[in-house]
């Protein structure tokens, strides 16, 4: 039981730093202007709900099996991201706004929590692999 919670968990966490190095590719793409604001924005805000859900699924898993202190790892990042989902203005686009992505600095912000969010994945991935080695072992 313990090795599916991890298994499902490092797979889950593939596709969140996938999904990480695809929002910092394309927020890279705005910055050096192959892309226009309007398609960048398009294209990230698609893969904000799967992102909102993958790290939601990770956080719950981990809650389930009471693994305790990954689970207040992974709390404070579900709890962003549902933040940042709930607190999107009303005549925004989503999240990512292109009318907003080049002013306030919003795109340097964007960029710098995307590199966050990859380092945390990194993290966690490693996390639940020596998790799921030790499950395992142990069964």
């Amino acid at each position: 039981m313990e090795a599916a919670v991890f298994i499902l968990s490092l797979i889950d966490c593939c596709a969140l730093i996938f999904l990480s190095v695809y929002f910092i590719i394309t927020l890279s793409d705005l910055e050096c202007d192959y892309i226009n604001a309007r398609s960048c924005c398009s294209k990230l805000n698609k893969w904000v709900v799967p992102e909102l859900v993958g790290q939601a699924i990770a956080t719950a898993l981990m809650l389930v099996s009471l693994h305790w202190f990954v689970f207040l790892l992974n709390l404070p990042v579900a709890a962003w991201n549902m933040y940042r989902f709930i607190r999107v203005p009303l005549g925004n686009m989503g999240v990512f706004d292109p009318t907003e992505i080049h002013n306030r600095g919003q795109l340097k912000s964007h960029m710098k929590e995307a590199m966050i969010k990859l380092g945390f994945h990194l993290l966690c991935f490693f996390i639940y692999l020596y998790s799921m080695i030790l499950a395992l072992i142990n069964d």
